[in-house]
C-alpha cells in the first residue's frame, strides 16, 4: 500500500526508505543526476520536451513536439541510455513497422521533474503534443472506416496513452474545443474497439467542462473552473437554457458530443437516463438538432439520431420512417460509408418489424455493393449479420450460418470483438435448431466467455436463454429455470429488443407448463404476444409465440384451437420454414388432429385459423380451457 501510494513520485521513494537501503537509493538518484549533468542544453531541452509523451513516440511525433533537431538529439539520448529505442511491433503488439522510443518509467518521472523547472517550456511542449494528437486522430478518423483501417487502428492503439494524455490536459486547462475535437475524432475508434466505458467518461468530462465554462464567474481561475466542472450536470445545463445554448458558438460541437454520448450508452440501457424524469425533454432537444437533416446529420454521430426515438418512446416506436429519412439525407450529403451504415440500420429494423422482410433484399443488395466499395470490415460484418438475420427469419439456417461465420471472421479481423458474442450465440442457436447439441453447447460456451470478456450484457442474456432451451430439451427443469432467471436478471429493463423479450416470455411459458401445467402457461404466452404486437415485432416472432400457444392448447386437449393457431402462424410466416423442435411438435399435433377431427372440421379450423389476426389469436390464448372441449 505504501509503495502504491507513492508510485506517482518515484524519486521521493528513492530517498525515503530505511537507513539500511538509503545509500543504495541515494546512489541511484546520484547516477541519474550525473547522467543529466553530462547532457548539453539541447539534450536537456529534448528530454524535458519528450516527457510530455505517454507510452512512447516515433520520430515524426518527436519532430512535431520538440524544438531541436529530433533525429540527432533522440539518437544522442539513446546512446546515453536515457531513451530506449525499439523496433515498433517487435513484440507483436500494434506495430507500425518503424522505430519507437520511450523512457524507463523512473527516467520519465525524472524528466517530468526537470521539465517542471521550466514551466513555459513544458507548457509549450504540451500544446504542441495536443496539436499533434489532434492531427493524428483527425487524420485517422475517416480511414478507420475504409480499406486502410487496419494499420490506422494499430496506429491509434499504439498511441492510445498519448491520446488519453492530450485529452486529459485539454480538459484540465479548460480547452473545450481541443478536447471536444479529439473526442469526436476518436469516438468511432472507441466504439469499434470496445472502449465504450472509457469513451462515455471522456465525452461527459468534456460536456461538464462546457457547462462549467458557461457558469464560470468573470475573473475566475483554473481551480474554480475545475471545481465547477467536477460538479456540473450537462443535462441540467441544456434544459435550463436551451435557447441560450442554441445560440452558443460551440452549439454544434456540444450537440455532437451529446448525441455521441447517447450512442455510446445505447447498448447499456442508459441506466442513468432510463429512470431520469428529465430524459424525454433532454433527448428531444438533442434529437431536434439533427432531425432537420443536412451535412451534420449525414456524418457520425449525426446519422444515429433516429435511435433516440427508443429513449423517448420505448421499443413500441416505429423508427423505420426516420431511418428512411436519414438514408435519403446521407445520399444527398454523405458518402458511401454513411449511406451503407444507415441502410444497414434500416435493414436490421425491417428484419425485426412487421412486413415479412419487405424491402430487405433490395437493401442487402445495395449494401453488399457499398461494403465492397468502402472496404470497411466492420461494415462487411454488419452486412453479413443482417443477411444472416434475414435468412434466419426465413428458416434458411444453412445460409444464415454461412453469413454469421463470415461476419465473425470480419469482426475478428478488424478487432470489433464486442460484436462476436452475439454472432457466436446465433451460430449456437443454428446448431441447436439443426439437432447438433454438442456443437450448440460448445459454441454457447465460447459465446458466454466472449460476453463476459467484452462486457456485452445483451449477449450474455441471449446465451442464458439458449442454455435454458437446451436444458428444457434435456428435461432438466431446475437447470433450465436457473438459466432463465439469469437471462431475466441480466436484461436491462426497457432496453432489450422486442424479439429478445419474446424469447424470454417463450422460455418462461415452456417451463411453467412443465412446472404447473399448460393452463398456467397460456397467460404468459398471451402476455408475450401482446408485447410483441405492441412493440411491432416481425411475424416470425409472433408466429413462434403462437406456436407455443398451439402446443399448450393441444396438451389441454383443445385440438381444434391448436389447429387454428398453427394455421395462423403458418399464414403469418408467409412460407418461411418453421424451425425445430417446433416443427416436429407441430407435425405431431397435426397428426393427432387429423386422427381426431373429421376431415371437414379439420379443414374448417385450418381455414378459420388462416384468417386470424394477432388480436384474434390473443383472444384464443386468453380463454384458458379447463377441460378438453368437444370435437
Amino acid at each position: 500500500r505504501q509503495i502504491a501510494d507513492r508510485l506517482d513520485d518515484r524519486f521521493r521513494l528513492l530517498t525515503a526508505g530505511s537507513r539500511t537501503v538509503l545509500p543504495r537509493q541515494q546512489t541511484l538518484r546520484a547516477v541519474v543526476d550525473w547522467s543529466w549533468d553530462l547532457l548539453d542544453e539541447r539534450e536537456r531541452t529534448m528530454l524535458r520536451e519528450v516527457s510530455v509523451f505517454a507510452g512512447g513516440w516515433d520520430l515524426t511525433a518527436a519532430e512535431a513536439v520538440c524544438t531541436g533537431p529530433a533525429a540527432d538529439l533522440v539518437g544522442a539520448l539513446v546512446d546515453k541510455s536515457l531513451i530506449v529505442a525499439t523496433p515498433d511491433g517487435a513484440d507483436g503488439a500494434h506495430g507500425t513497422g518503424g522505430m519507437r522510443y520511450r523512457m524507463l518509467e523512473t527516467i520519465h518521472e525524472y524528466a517530468v521533474e526537470r521539465a517542471a523547472e521550466v514551466p513555459g517550456l513544458r507548457a509549450a511542449a504540451e500544446r504542441r503534443h495536443g496539436a499533434w494528437v489532434r492531427a493524428l486522430v483527425e487524420e485517422a478518423e475517416p480511414r478507420l472506416r475504409s480499406g486502410e483501417q487496419l494499420p490506422w487502428i494499430r496506429r491509434l492503439e499504439t498511441d492510445l496513452d498519448n491520446i488519453r494524455a492530450a485529452l486529459d490536459r485539454a480538459v484540465r486547462v479548460g480547452d473545450e474545443v481541443q478536447a471536444g475535437r479529439i473526442v469526436l475524432a476518436v469516438g468511432w475508434f472507441w466504439w469499434l474497439r470496445n472502449y465504450r466505458q472509457e469513451a462515455t467518461v471522456s465525452v461527459r468530462a468534456v460536456l461538464r467542462l462546457g457547462a462549467a465554462r458557461d457558469a464560470l464567474p468573470e475573473g475566475a481561475g483554473p481551480d474554480e473552473l475545475r471545481a465547477l466542472a467536477d460538479a456540473a450536470d450537462p443535462v441540467d445545463a441544456l434544459l435550463a437554457a436551451p435557447e441560450a445554448e442554441a445560440g452558443h458558438p460551440l452549439y454544434e460541437l456540444r450537440m455532437d458530443l451529446r448525441l455521441l454520448d447517447l450512442f455510446l450508452v445505447s447498448e447499456s440501457g442508459q441506466p442513468d437516463l432510463v429512470t431520469d424524469e428529465r430524459t424525454p425533454r433532454y433527448v428531444a432537444l438533442v434529437r431536434a438538432a439533427f432531425e432537420p437533416g443536412g451535412p451534420r446529420a449525414a456524418r457520425l454521430p449525426g446519422i444515429v439520431w433516429p435511435l433516440t426515438a427508443w429513449t423517448l418512446g420505448g421499443p413500441a416506436v416505429d423508427i423505420a420512417p426516420d431511418m428512411s429519412a436519414v438514408v435519403a439525407n446521407c445520399r444527398e450529403y454523405g458518402g458511401d460509408w454513411e449511406v451503407g451504415v444507415t441502410l444497414m440500420y434500416r435493414t436490421h429494423i425491417r428484419v425485426d418489424s412487421p412486413g415479412n422482410l419487405r424491402g430487405v433484399d433490395e437493401d442487402l443488395a445495395e449494401l453488399r455493393v457499398l461494403s465492397r466499395r468502402v472496404g470497411d470490415r466492420w461494415m462487411g460484418a454488419q452486412v453479413c449479420s443482417a443477411a444472416g438475420e434475414a435468412a434466419m427469419a426465413r428458416g434458411g439456417f444453412a445460409a444464415a450460418e454461412s453469413e454469421y461465420r463470415e461476419a465473425l471472421r470480419l469482426a475478428h479481423e478488424v478487432g470489433a470483438y464486442a460484436e462476436t458474442p452475439f454472432l457466436l450465440a446465433r451460430l449456437a442457436e443454428i446448431a441447436f435448431r439443426s439437432g447438433d447439441r454438442a456443437g450448440a453447447q460448445a459454441t454457447l460456451d465460447r459465446a458466454g466467455e466472449a460476453s463476459d470478456r467484452y462486457g456485452v450484457a445483451e449477449s450474455k442474456a441471449y446465451v442464458a436463454v439458449l442454455r435454458a432451451l437446451l436444458a428444457h430439451d434435456d428435461g432438466d427443469l431446475l437447470r433450465a429455470r436457473e438459466h432463465y432467471e439469469t437471462a431475466r436478471a441480466t436484461t436491462v429493463a426497457g432496453s432489450a429488443p422486442p424479439q429478445f423479450m419474446a424469447a424470454i416470455r417463450a422460455v418462461d411459458a415452456m417451463l411453467t407448463a412443465l412446472e404447473h401445467g399448460p393452463a398456467q402457461a397460456l397467460p404468459i404466452v398471451a402476455q408475450g404476444l401482446h408485447e410483441a404486437v405492441e412493440y411491432r415485432s416481425a411475424e416470425v416472432i409472433t408466429a413462434a409465440l403462437v406456436d407455443i400457444g398451439a402446443d399448450l392448447l393441444a396438451r389441454l386437449g383443445d385440438l381444434s384451437g391448436a389447429v387454428r393457431l398453427y394455421a395462423a402462424a403458418d399464414h403469418w410466416r408467409a412460407g418461411s420454414v418453421r424451425p425445430e423442435p417446433e416443427r416436429t411438435r407441430a407435425e405431431e399435433v397435426d397428426a393427432a388432429a387429423r386422427a381426431t377431427l373429421t376431415p371437414q372440421r379439420y379443414a374448417a379450423e385450418r381455414s378459420r385459423g388462416a384468417s386470424l389476426t394477432e388480436e384474434d389469436a390473443l383472444r384464443e390464448l386468453s380463454s384458458t380451457p379447463t377441460a378438453a372441449p368437444g370435437t
